[in-house]
């Protein structure tokens, strides 16, 4: 492997950072004055609003040990302080977690792709628009990402075998999922999570965020297949080209390419598939479901899937719980999250805090307030890659600033997930980045070469497109 197992400092996890925030945080409460503002009721979100100059010092609520203790748990469920509650969320990620795993188990996704990659035999180029349109759907729906680590194996030999290099086949894998989560539109880890935290729906920004995916993704597989028809004319081309005979004897030799078999009941879970985010968009949109409406959705067709993929009893709980694990990590990040808010709160700092930023954008036109927004989550996402993690942590405060700003809620969603999503296309701190390049072969810093330009056209593109909403978006 290309990366050198050496001991070295290890960036903390996601689960470390926001305790240590949760620390920081009660040591400010004995620090930072405390204040609060008047609230008022808001039809449009449902909620209690801060009313703007009303803030005013109270006396102060400085948090100990046992209150740091507490936070993860209040964070969950605390019903005093129910805005802070994260019981539903998690209990949602846990049930989607469990429908994904369900899905995979049935094969259809790997077959799928498969059956995708030896139709096109002898037009390998039509691979990457195709399969990245995959990953970049995956994305966009449940936040593909540790999933995509599966298809490397799979993928890499096939793109080698037909003329690419090992950069080409971790291009098409991480920027096409990589895209999909930047413009997330149903991410229930992203964009449903953080319009949950920010008070507002999901539904709420969905035509803004479906263009920025469909120009991401154009722009992305341009520069993915303008790189890989310039590397196969001439390998010498290539970014990994000194690892050539090295990269096709370690792929080639252990591959397993070829058609895994696409049945007709891989077609129906396919379909089943989609249709259950479909259900899920017109629910919320239309019927006025929220977390446990749609958990049972996601249960149910679970429960159906692994019926019509005679996965048997045993296999569809093992499926289910599985899955399930797999993103419990994800369900205690968002209480941990929400924890810190549980300290701001009752140490009554949260609103002083948010006076500060009142104060800081007063001078700031709208969209210029945005781009400071996203710039913000810009900086925040290499400290905090989880994209639940950051959407908890961040949008109980920015959402509200932009009240004062008079910015739409949901715009600064969208900034969220689009800052996110960029980040995480090249952070360290990513499992999926890290472990994608580690089995791809492909040098970390060759990657940053590769895709640097990639991230400057993606960040002027998002900018401009908030920009632009801003400017003609109605304001609150």
């Amino acid at each position: 492997m290309p990366f050198s197992d050496k001991p070295g400092f290890r960036f903390p996890s996601a689960f470390t950072i926001l305790f240590g925030l949760i620390i920081l945080m009660a040591v400010l409460t004995w620090i930072i004055p405390a204040g609060q503002y008047a609230r008022v009721a808001s039809e449009a979100l449902g909620a209690d609003v801060p009313l703007a100059g009303s803030y005013a010092r109270t006396d102060a609520n400085p948090q100990g040990f046992f209150d740091v203790i507490l936070a993860p748990i209040a964070g969950f469920y605390d019903p005093v302080a129910n805005t802070a509650n994260a019981i539903d969320v998690s209990l949602f990620v846990l049930i989607i977690g469990g429908f994904i795993g369900v899905v995979t188990a049935s094969g259809a996704i790997d077959a799928g792709i498969g059956r995708a990659m030896t139709r096109l035999k002898g037009r390998e180029h039509w691979m990457i628009p195709i399969l990245m349109a995959l990953f970049a759907l995956g994305g966009t729906t449940y936040g593909m990402a540790e999933e995509t680590l599966a298809f490397y194996v799979l993928l890499i030999p096939v793109m080698i075998a037909a003329g690419y290099d090992a950069l080409t086949a971790a291009a098409v894998i991480l920027l096409g999922a990589g895209v999909g989560v930047l413009g997330s539109t149903v991410n229930a880890f992203s964009t449903v999570i953080a319009s949950d935290a920010a008070g507002v729906s999901f539904a709420d920004g969905l035509i803004l965020r479906l263009a920025l995916l469909a120009v991401c993704w154009l722009i992305a597989v341009a520069f993915v297949m303008r790189y890989a028809a310039r590397e196969r004319a001439d390998p010498a081309a290539s970014l990994v080209h000194d690892r050539k005979a090295d990269n096709e004897a370690h792929f080639l030799n252990t591959a397993k390419v070829g058609d895994s078999g696409f049945s007709a009941t891989h077609k129906i879970v396919l379909i089943l598939f989609a249709a259950t985010f479909g259900v899920m968009i017109w629910g919320v949109s239309i019927g006025g479901w929220w977390m446990a409406e749609m958990s049972g959705l996601f249960l149910a067709a679970a429960i159906l899937i692994g019926l019509i993929a005679r996965l048997g009893e045993g296999g569809l709980v093992a499926a289910f719980v599985g899955g399930a694990r797999d993103l419990l990590g994800v369900a205690l990040i968002i209480g941990l999250a929400r924890g810190i808010v549980v300290i701001m709160d009752a140490g009554l700092i949260t609103d002083t805090i948010l006076h500060a930023a009142e104060n800081a954008v007063a001078g700031l036109s709208r969209i210029a307030f945005i781009l400071a927004v996203w710039w913000a989550e810009v900086a925040m996402s290499f400290f905090v890659p989880s994209t639940s993690g950051l959407a908890v942590l961040s949008m109980p405060i920015l959402a509200p600033v932009a009240d004062f700003a008079g910015v739409d809620r949901s715009l600064v969603v969208t900034a969220f997930a689009t800052a996110s999503g960029v980040v995480n296309l090249i952070t360290p701190t990513s499992a999926v980045v890290m472990g994608g390049l580690a089995i791809a072969r492909v040098p970390y810093e060759r990657w940053l070469r590769f895709v640097w330009p990639l991230l400057l056209a993606l960040t002027l593109v998002v900018m401009a497109a908030l920009a632009v909403a801003t400017a003609f978006g109605a304001t609150q």
